[in-house]
Protein backbone atom coordinates (compact mmCIF):
# COMPACT_ATOMS: atom_id res chain seq x y z
CA UNK A 1 0.00 0.00 0.00
CA UNK A 2 2.65 2.37 0.93
CA UNK A 3 4.49 1.69 -2.40
CA UNK A 4 1.51 2.64 -4.51
CA UNK A 5 0.88 5.47 -2.62
CA UNK A 6 4.81 6.28 -3.03
CA UNK A 7 4.16 5.65 -7.11
CA UNK A 8 1.30 8.07 -6.97
CA UNK A 9 3.42 10.94 -6.43
CA UNK A 10 5.87 9.96 -8.88
CA UNK A 11 8.72 8.93 -6.73
CA UNK A 12 10.42 5.20 -6.99
CA UNK A 13 9.31 2.60 -9.53
CA UNK A 14 9.00 -1.23 -7.58
CA UNK A 15 12.30 -1.83 -9.92
CA UNK A 16 14.41 1.09 -7.98
CA UNK A 17 13.02 0.14 -4.84
CA UNK A 18 13.66 -3.62 -5.24
CA UNK A 19 17.39 -2.35 -6.09
CA UNK A 20 17.75 -0.47 -3.12
CA UNK A 21 16.81 -2.96 -0.76
CA UNK A 22 19.32 -5.88 -2.28
CA UNK A 23 22.20 -3.14 -1.39
CA UNK A 24 20.79 -2.64 1.89
CA UNK A 25 20.45 -6.53 2.41
CA UNK A 26 24.13 -7.41 0.80
CA UNK A 27 25.36 -5.85 4.50
CA UNK A 28 26.60 -1.99 3.07
CA UNK A 29 24.94 -0.34 5.96
CA UNK A 30 24.55 2.52 3.63
CA UNK A 31 21.70 3.77 1.18
CA UNK A 32 22.83 4.94 -2.34
CA UNK A 33 21.46 8.80 -1.51
CA UNK A 34 23.95 10.55 -3.47
CA UNK A 35 23.07 8.45 -7.03
CA UNK A 36 19.23 8.62 -6.42
CA UNK A 37 19.75 12.45 -6.14
CA UNK A 38 22.07 12.91 -8.85
CA UNK A 39 20.36 10.38 -11.85
CA UNK A 40 16.48 11.65 -10.87
CA UNK A 41 14.59 14.62 -10.45
CA UNK A 42 11.81 14.34 -7.98
CA UNK A 43 9.36 16.41 -5.58
CA UNK A 44 10.83 17.42 -2.69
CA UNK A 45 7.72 15.85 -0.89
CA UNK A 46 7.96 12.30 -2.37
CA UNK A 47 11.71 11.83 -2.20
CA UNK A 48 11.19 12.59 1.66
CA UNK A 49 8.01 10.03 1.64
CA UNK A 50 10.53 7.87 0.25
CA UNK A 51 13.26 8.24 2.49
CA UNK A 52 10.62 7.81 5.08
CA UNK A 53 9.85 4.22 4.38
CA UNK A 54 12.90 2.80 3.94
CA UNK A 55 14.32 3.95 7.49
CA UNK A 56 10.77 2.53 8.66
CA UNK A 57 11.80 -0.69 7.07
CA UNK A 58 15.02 -0.69 7.80
CA UNK A 59 14.41 -0.50 12.10
CA UNK A 60 17.38 1.94 12.69
CA UNK A 61 17.69 3.93 15.98
CA UNK A 62 15.81 7.02 16.21
CA UNK A 63 18.69 9.35 16.53
CA UNK A 64 20.54 7.91 13.49
CA UNK A 65 17.14 8.38 11.53
CA UNK A 66 16.49 11.67 12.67
CA UNK A 67 20.29 12.75 11.36
CA UNK A 68 19.63 10.96 8.25
CA UNK A 69 16.66 12.60 6.97
CA UNK A 70 17.95 16.08 7.57
CA UNK A 71 21.12 15.21 5.56
CA UNK A 72 19.02 14.31 2.91
CA UNK A 73 16.75 16.92 3.05
CA UNK A 74 20.08 19.52 2.81
CA UNK A 75 21.20 17.76 0.12
CA UNK A 76 17.72 18.13 -2.33
CA UNK A 77 18.01 21.49 -1.04
CA UNK A 78 21.18 22.08 -2.64
CA UNK A 79 20.54 20.43 -6.14
CA UNK A 80 17.22 22.16 -6.55
CA UNK A 81 18.91 25.56 -5.85
CA UNK A 82 21.87 24.27 -8.46
CA UNK A 83 19.64 23.89 -11.06
CA UNK A 84 17.78 27.39 -10.83
CA UNK A 85 21.16 28.70 -11.06
CA UNK A 86 22.15 26.88 -14.83
CA UNK A 87 18.39 28.35 -15.93
CA UNK A 88 18.70 31.75 -15.03
CA UNK A 89 21.42 32.74 -17.48
CA UNK A 90 20.13 31.30 -20.36
CA UNK A 91 16.88 32.48 -19.56
CA UNK A 92 17.93 36.34 -19.20
CA UNK A 93 19.77 35.60 -22.43
CA UNK A 94 16.79 34.59 -24.59
CA UNK A 95 14.83 37.77 -22.98
CA UNK A 96 17.49 39.65 -24.02
CA UNK A 97 17.92 37.99 -27.71
CA UNK A 98 14.30 38.39 -27.70
CA UNK A 99 14.20 42.22 -28.12
CA UNK A 100 15.99 43.76 -30.99
CA UNK A 101 15.55 47.19 -32.22
CA UNK A 102 17.05 48.88 -35.38
CA UNK A 103 18.22 52.35 -36.29
CA UNK A 104 19.51 54.17 -39.10
CA UNK A 105 22.92 54.85 -39.21
CA UNK A 106 22.23 58.31 -40.41
CA UNK A 107 19.54 58.94 -38.32
CA UNK A 108 19.53 58.01 -34.78
CA UNK A 109 16.14 59.04 -34.10
CA UNK A 110 14.61 56.85 -36.26
CA UNK A 111 13.74 53.28 -33.71
CA UNK A 112 12.42 50.33 -35.08
CA UNK A 113 11.68 47.06 -33.91
CA UNK A 114 11.92 45.63 -36.67
CA UNK A 115 13.94 45.28 -39.99
CA UNK A 116 13.38 48.02 -42.68
CA UNK A 117 14.63 51.12 -44.50
CA UNK A 118 14.87 54.82 -43.09
CA UNK A 119 11.76 56.96 -44.18
CA UNK A 120 14.17 59.64 -44.28
CA UNK A 121 17.36 58.61 -46.47
CA UNK A 122 15.88 55.40 -47.55
CA UNK A 123 19.32 53.24 -46.24
CA UNK A 124 18.90 50.15 -44.44
CA UNK A 125 17.87 50.08 -40.51
CA UNK A 126 20.92 48.25 -38.87
CA UNK A 127 20.61 46.39 -35.48
CA UNK A 128 21.04 48.53 -32.22
CA UNK A 129 23.01 47.20 -29.22
CA UNK A 130 21.14 47.18 -25.74
CA UNK A 131 21.41 45.39 -22.93
CA UNK A 132 25.13 43.84 -23.48
CA UNK A 133 26.93 45.51 -20.80
CA UNK A 134 30.59 44.71 -21.05
CA UNK A 135 32.54 44.72 -17.69
CA UNK A 136 36.31 45.91 -18.27
CA UNK A 137 38.23 44.02 -15.21
CA UNK A 138 41.76 45.52 -16.40
CA UNK A 139 41.02 49.01 -15.58
CA UNK A 140 41.66 50.26 -12.14
CA UNK A 141 39.71 53.80 -11.44
CA UNK A 142 42.66 55.44 -10.76
CA UNK A 143 43.62 54.52 -14.58
CA UNK A 144 40.32 56.08 -15.72
CA UNK A 145 40.76 59.33 -13.65
CA UNK A 146 44.15 60.59 -15.38
CA UNK A 147 43.65 63.31 -17.80
CA UNK A 148 43.42 61.85 -21.52
CA UNK A 149 46.43 64.16 -22.29
CA UNK A 150 48.71 62.14 -20.38
CA UNK A 151 47.26 58.66 -20.39
CA UNK A 152 44.71 56.61 -22.87
CA UNK A 153 42.83 53.43 -21.94
CA UNK A 154 42.84 51.35 -25.29
CA UNK A 155 43.11 47.74 -26.41
CA UNK A 156 44.57 49.40 -29.27
CA UNK A 157 47.34 46.42 -31.23
CA UNK A 158 51.03 47.21 -30.23
CA UNK A 159 55.01 46.99 -31.31
CA UNK A 160 58.26 46.67 -30.43
CA UNK A 161 61.20 48.32 -31.27
CA UNK A 162 63.53 46.24 -33.71
CA UNK A 163 67.44 46.70 -34.94
CA UNK A 164 68.17 45.73 -38.26
CA UNK A 165 70.81 47.08 -41.11
CA UNK A 166 68.85 48.80 -43.58
CA UNK A 167 70.17 49.42 -46.93
CA UNK A 168 69.00 53.07 -47.96
CA UNK A 169 68.63 54.30 -51.43
CA UNK A 170 67.39 57.89 -51.12
CA UNK A 171 65.32 59.39 -53.56
CA UNK A 172 64.96 63.16 -54.61
CA UNK A 173 63.81 65.13 -57.14
CA UNK A 174 65.85 68.56 -58.86
CA UNK A 175 66.35 69.85 -61.66
CA UNK A 176 68.97 70.90 -64.60
CA UNK A 177 71.28 74.45 -64.18
CA UNK A 178 74.58 75.73 -65.72
CA UNK A 179 77.47 74.91 -64.44
CA UNK A 180 78.71 78.28 -63.04
CA UNK A 181 82.24 76.90 -63.00
CA UNK A 182 82.21 77.91 -67.11
CA UNK A 183 80.28 80.84 -67.29
CA UNK A 184 82.60 83.60 -68.44
CA UNK A 185 81.71 87.85 -68.40
CA UNK A 186 81.76 90.30 -71.14
CA UNK A 187 82.71 93.77 -70.03
CA UNK A 188 83.64 96.96 -71.23
CA UNK A 189 87.39 98.86 -71.17
CA UNK A 190 86.89 102.02 -71.64
CA UNK A 191 84.19 104.11 -71.08
CA UNK A 192 81.36 105.28 -74.53
CA UNK A 193 78.63 104.80 -76.98
CA UNK A 194 77.73 102.20 -78.44
CA UNK A 195 77.80 102.45 -82.32
CA UNK A 196 76.82 99.24 -83.27
CA UNK A 197 75.20 95.94 -81.63
CA UNK A 198 75.32 92.39 -83.25
CA UNK A 199 73.36 90.36 -80.65
CA UNK A 200 69.90 91.28 -80.14
CA UNK A 201 67.90 88.66 -78.23
CA UNK A 202 68.55 87.19 -74.84
CA UNK A 203 69.63 83.27 -74.64
CA UNK A 204 71.14 83.84 -77.81
CA UNK A 205 73.97 81.74 -78.84
CA UNK A 206 77.50 83.05 -79.65
CA UNK A 207 80.68 81.47 -80.07
CA UNK A 208 84.72 82.30 -79.06
CA UNK A 209 85.80 85.24 -81.16
CA UNK A 210 82.07 86.67 -82.18
CA UNK A 211 81.81 90.12 -82.20
CA UNK A 212 79.75 91.65 -80.08
CA UNK A 213 79.62 95.52 -80.63
CA UNK A 214 81.51 98.28 -81.34
CA UNK A 215 82.28 101.56 -79.48
CA UNK A 216 83.05 104.74 -79.85
CA UNK A 217 85.45 106.23 -76.79
CA UNK A 218 87.26 109.48 -76.71
CA UNK A 219 89.89 107.71 -74.40
CA UNK A 220 90.30 105.35 -76.84
CA UNK A 221 90.84 107.71 -79.58
CA UNK A 222 93.31 110.00 -77.78
CA UNK A 223 95.55 106.37 -77.05
CA UNK A 224 95.45 106.12 -80.70
CA UNK A 225 96.78 109.78 -82.02
CA UNK A 226 99.32 109.96 -79.29
CA UNK A 227 101.06 106.46 -80.72
CA UNK A 228 100.92 108.10 -84.36
CA UNK A 229 102.71 111.30 -83.10
CA UNK A 230 105.36 109.38 -81.87
CA UNK A 231 105.86 107.21 -84.39
CA UNK A 232 105.97 110.02 -86.60
CA UNK A 233 107.80 112.32 -84.33
CA UNK A 234 109.89 110.33 -82.05
CA UNK A 235 110.31 106.83 -83.53
CA UNK A 236 113.57 106.16 -81.94
CA UNK A 237 112.34 106.26 -78.85
CA UNK A 238 111.28 102.44 -79.26
CA UNK A 239 109.87 102.72 -74.82
CA UNK A 240 107.40 105.30 -75.24
CA UNK A 241 106.24 103.57 -78.57
CA UNK A 242 105.53 100.35 -76.87
CA UNK A 243 104.14 101.32 -74.03
CA UNK A 244 101.72 103.58 -76.26
CA UNK A 245 100.92 99.78 -77.63
CA UNK A 246 100.25 98.01 -74.45
CA UNK A 247 98.05 100.90 -73.34
CA UNK A 248 95.48 100.36 -76.42
CA UNK A 249 95.91 96.69 -75.98
CA UNK A 250 95.05 97.13 -72.15
CA UNK A 251 91.82 99.29 -73.30
CA UNK A 252 90.40 96.90 -75.19
CA UNK A 253 91.66 96.83 -78.76
CA UNK A 254 92.68 93.86 -80.49
CA UNK A 255 96.23 92.93 -82.11
CA UNK A 256 94.72 93.07 -85.38
CA UNK A 257 93.36 95.86 -84.88
CA UNK A 258 96.14 97.77 -83.67
CA UNK A 259 98.42 96.71 -86.07
CA UNK A 260 95.69 97.85 -89.16
CA UNK A 261 96.11 101.55 -87.67
CA UNK A 262 99.73 101.31 -87.35
CA UNK A 263 99.81 100.26 -91.31
CA UNK A 264 96.98 102.77 -92.02
CA UNK A 265 98.16 105.73 -89.78
CA UNK A 266 95.21 106.64 -88.91
CA UNK A 267 92.82 106.14 -85.63
CA UNK A 268 89.70 104.17 -85.42
CA UNK A 269 86.85 105.98 -84.05
CA UNK A 270 85.71 102.73 -83.18
CA UNK A 271 86.39 99.61 -81.48
CA UNK A 272 85.27 96.36 -81.50
CA UNK A 273 84.18 94.23 -78.26
CA UNK A 274 84.52 90.30 -79.22
CA UNK A 275 83.52 87.10 -77.00
CA UNK A 276 85.81 84.93 -74.95
CA UNK A 277 83.28 82.35 -74.44
CA UNK A 278 81.10 80.10 -76.03
CA UNK A 279 77.71 79.36 -75.38
CA UNK A 280 74.03 81.58 -74.65
CA UNK A 281 74.20 85.19 -73.75
CA UNK A 282 72.46 86.27 -70.74
CA UNK A 283 72.45 89.85 -69.56
CA UNK A 284 74.55 90.37 -66.61
CA UNK A 285 72.92 90.94 -62.98
CA UNK A 286 76.18 93.37 -61.75
CA UNK A 287 76.02 95.74 -64.04
CA UNK A 288 74.28 98.80 -63.95
CA UNK A 289 71.23 99.30 -65.49
CA UNK A 290 70.83 101.38 -68.53
CA UNK A 291 67.70 102.70 -67.69
CA UNK A 292 64.98 101.85 -64.68
CA UNK A 293 63.04 100.14 -67.89
CA UNK A 294 65.74 97.53 -67.93
CA UNK A 295 66.54 97.33 -64.50
CA UNK A 296 62.81 96.10 -64.18
CA UNK A 297 63.45 93.30 -66.91
CA UNK A 298 65.68 91.44 -65.02
CA UNK A 299 62.58 89.45 -63.51
CA UNK A 300 61.49 88.26 -66.84
CA UNK A 301 64.28 85.28 -66.83
CA UNK A 302 62.49 82.61 -68.80
CA UNK A 303 60.99 84.97 -71.74
CA UNK A 304 62.90 85.73 -74.89
CA UNK A 305 62.60 88.92 -74.49
CA UNK A 306 64.98 91.86 -76.81
CA UNK A 307 68.06 92.85 -74.52
CA UNK A 308 67.93 96.24 -72.98
CA UNK A 309 70.99 97.07 -74.44
CA UNK A 310 70.38 99.18 -77.38
CA UNK A 311 72.69 101.05 -80.05
CA UNK A 312 73.70 104.41 -78.92
CA UNK A 313 73.47 104.16 -75.20
CA UNK A 314 76.61 104.99 -73.02
CA UNK A 315 78.41 102.78 -71.21
CA UNK A 316 81.10 103.26 -68.27
CA UNK A 317 84.58 101.61 -68.33
CA UNK A 318 84.46 98.18 -66.30
CA UNK A 319 80.47 97.68 -67.11
CA UNK A 320 79.52 94.10 -67.63
CA UNK A 321 77.32 93.66 -70.69
CA UNK A 322 76.49 90.19 -70.92
CA UNK A 323 77.05 86.63 -68.69
CA UNK A 324 78.00 83.27 -71.27
CA UNK A 325 77.17 80.03 -69.79
CA UNK A 326 78.01 76.80 -71.60
CA UNK A 327 75.28 74.06 -71.77
CA UNK A 328 77.48 71.74 -72.55
CA UNK A 329 78.36 71.78 -68.92
CA UNK A 330 75.86 71.18 -66.27
CA UNK A 331 74.82 70.05 -62.69
CA UNK A 332 71.54 68.39 -61.49
CA UNK A 333 70.50 69.96 -58.12
CA UNK A 334 69.21 67.97 -55.97
CA UNK A 335 66.79 68.96 -52.88
CA UNK A 336 68.01 66.44 -49.87
CA UNK A 337 65.14 66.77 -47.43
CA UNK A 338 66.45 66.88 -43.38
CA UNK A 339 65.73 63.32 -42.52
CA UNK A 340 68.46 62.17 -45.00
CA UNK A 341 70.76 64.63 -44.97
CA UNK A 342 72.98 62.67 -42.76
CA UNK A 343 73.64 59.85 -44.97
CA UNK A 344 74.36 61.87 -48.02
CA UNK A 345 78.12 62.04 -48.72
CA UNK A 346 80.47 63.51 -51.34
CA UNK A 347 81.11 60.19 -53.20
CA UNK A 348 77.78 58.73 -53.39
CA UNK A 349 76.33 57.25 -56.93
CA UNK A 350 73.70 58.79 -58.37
CA UNK A 351 71.09 57.67 -60.96
CA UNK A 352 69.49 60.65 -62.32
CA UNK A 353 66.59 60.04 -64.54
CA UNK A 354 65.32 63.14 -67.06
CA UNK A 355 62.07 64.35 -67.07
CA UNK A 356 62.25 65.12 -71.08
CA UNK A 357 63.65 61.57 -71.61
CA UNK A 358 63.03 58.76 -68.68
CA UNK A 359 64.56 56.49 -70.97
CA UNK A 360 68.01 58.25 -71.32
CA UNK A 361 69.18 58.09 -67.92
CA UNK A 362 72.97 58.04 -66.63
CA UNK A 363 75.16 57.71 -63.47
CA UNK A 364 76.76 60.15 -61.84
CA UNK A 365 78.65 61.02 -58.36
CA UNK A 366 78.25 64.14 -55.89
CA UNK A 367 80.29 66.67 -56.33
CA UNK A 368 79.14 69.22 -53.46
CA UNK A 369 77.10 69.46 -50.77
CA UNK A 370 76.09 73.11 -50.37
CA UNK A 371 76.45 73.69 -46.51
CA UNK A 372 73.37 75.96 -46.46
CA UNK A 373 69.70 76.49 -46.62
CA UNK A 374 68.77 78.11 -50.06
CA UNK A 375 66.22 81.37 -49.88
CA UNK A 376 62.44 80.18 -49.00
CA UNK A 377 63.81 76.31 -49.35
CA UNK A 378 64.11 74.02 -46.03
CA UNK A 379 66.25 71.66 -48.00
CA UNK A 380 69.89 71.19 -48.51
CA UNK A 381 71.23 71.07 -52.04
CA UNK A 382 73.53 68.55 -53.66
CA UNK A 383 75.13 69.11 -56.77
CA UNK A 384 75.88 66.43 -59.57
CA UNK A 385 78.73 67.94 -62.30
CA UNK A 386 77.91 66.00 -65.73
CA UNK A 387 78.55 66.91 -69.67
CA UNK A 388 75.56 67.97 -71.14
CA UNK A 389 76.91 67.97 -74.75
CA UNK A 390 75.49 64.33 -75.97
CA UNK A 391 72.31 64.41 -73.66
CA UNK A 392 70.93 68.10 -74.37
CA UNK A 393 68.85 68.04 -71.87
CA UNK A 394 67.25 71.64 -71.23
CA UNK A 395 68.65 74.12 -68.27
CA UNK A 396 65.42 74.24 -66.05
CA UNK A 397 63.97 70.52 -66.60
CA UNK A 398 63.30 68.60 -63.79
CA UNK A 399 64.73 65.13 -63.04
CA UNK A 400 64.42 62.62 -60.37
CA UNK A 401 67.54 61.03 -58.64
CA UNK A 402 68.31 57.75 -56.66
CA UNK A 403 71.24 58.11 -53.93
CA UNK A 404 72.44 54.44 -53.51
CA UNK A 405 75.71 53.49 -51.44
CA UNK A 406 74.69 53.79 -47.81
CA UNK A 407 73.51 51.31 -44.89
CA UNK A 408 71.93 52.08 -41.90
CA UNK A 409 72.19 49.89 -38.69
CA UNK A 410 69.71 51.29 -36.14
CA UNK A 411 66.65 50.81 -34.12
CA UNK A 412 63.10 51.09 -35.99
CA UNK A 413 59.71 51.61 -35.54
CA UNK A 414 56.73 52.24 -38.07
CA UNK A 415 56.25 55.70 -38.63
CA UNK A 416 52.81 55.80 -37.73
CA UNK A 417 53.53 54.61 -34.23
CA UNK A 418 54.97 58.29 -33.86
CA UNK A 419 53.18 61.53 -33.40
CA UNK A 420 54.90 64.57 -34.19
CA UNK A 421 54.67 67.63 -32.13
CA UNK A 422 56.67 69.91 -33.96
CA UNK A 423 59.86 69.85 -32.24
CA UNK A 424 58.81 66.71 -30.07
CA UNK A 425 58.28 63.32 -31.51
CA UNK A 426 56.28 61.43 -28.89
CA UNK A 427 55.00 57.44 -28.79
CA UNK A 428 52.70 55.71 -26.45
CA UNK A 429 53.87 53.40 -24.48
CA UNK A 430 52.17 50.28 -22.89
CA UNK A 431 52.02 50.43 -19.35
CA UNK A 432 49.42 48.43 -16.95
CA UNK A 433 45.64 49.96 -17.56
CA UNK A 434 46.38 51.76 -20.47
CA UNK A 435 48.88 53.73 -22.83
CA UNK A 436 51.19 56.87 -21.78
CA UNK A 437 52.48 59.40 -23.82
CA UNK A 438 56.70 59.06 -23.89
CA UNK A 439 58.81 61.22 -25.67
CA UNK A 440 61.30 59.97 -28.19
CA UNK A 441 64.43 61.54 -30.00
CA UNK A 442 63.99 60.15 -33.81
CA UNK A 443 66.19 59.85 -36.58
CA UNK A 444 65.95 59.45 -39.93
CA UNK A 445 62.92 58.39 -42.26
CA UNK A 446 63.15 54.93 -44.45
CA UNK A 447 60.57 52.76 -45.97
CA UNK A 448 57.31 53.44 -43.87
CA UNK A 449 59.84 53.00 -40.61
CA UNK A 450 61.59 56.10 -38.48
CA UNK A 451 64.76 55.54 -36.85
CA UNK A 452 64.67 55.47 -32.67
CA UNK A 453 67.68 56.90 -31.21
CA UNK A 454 66.88 57.10 -27.47
CA UNK A 455 63.54 57.15 -25.45
CA UNK A 456 62.85 53.38 -26.11
CA UNK A 457 64.24 50.05 -25.34
CA UNK A 458 63.72 46.92 -26.64
CA UNK A 459 60.92 45.50 -24.37
CA UNK A 460 59.21 48.35 -24.33
CA UNK A 461 55.93 47.92 -26.23
CA UNK A 462 54.04 50.59 -28.07
CA UNK A 463 50.78 51.81 -30.07
CA UNK A 464 51.02 50.41 -33.34
CA UNK A 465 49.28 53.95 -34.89
CA UNK A 466 49.59 57.24 -32.46
CA UNK A 467 47.12 59.19 -34.22
CA UNK A 468 44.10 56.78 -32.87
CA UNK A 469 45.43 57.57 -28.87
CA UNK A 470 45.83 61.82 -29.94
CA UNK A 471 42.54 63.20 -28.15
CA UNK A 472 41.65 66.13 -30.65
CA UNK A 473 40.67 68.48 -28.28
CA UNK A 474 43.56 68.76 -26.02
CA UNK A 475 47.57 68.63 -26.19
CA UNK A 476 49.54 66.07 -25.29
CA UNK A 477 51.52 66.16 -22.16
CA UNK A 478 55.07 64.45 -21.58
CA UNK A 479 56.12 63.36 -18.38
CA UNK A 480 59.90 63.18 -18.12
Amino acid sequence: MKIKQLNRHGAISKRQLAISTRQQARGKGQMAVGNLLSNHSYSLRSQITYYKLRIANCKLPLAYCKLLIAYCILLICISSCNGKKKQQPSEKQAIENHHHTYTCPMHPEIIKDQQGTCPICGMDLVKKETGGERVVSDVTLEALLKPTNEFVVSSIPVTSIKKKEEQIEIEALGNIAYDTREAGSISSRIAGRIEKLYVRYRFQKITKGQRIMDIYSPELLTAQQNLLFLKKNDAANISMIQAAKDKLLLLGMSMQQLQQVIQSNKPSFTVSVYSNYSGHIHEASNGAPMNTAAAGMKDIALLTEELALKEGMYVQKGQSFFTVYNPGKAWALLNIYSDNQGLVKVGNTVRVVPETAPGRDFRAIINFIEPFYRKDSKTLTARVYFSNNELKIPIGSQVRATIFGNSKDAYWLPKEAVLSLGMDKVVFQKTPGGFKAAKVNTGMLHDNHIQIMDGLSAEDSVAINAQYLMDSESFIKIKN
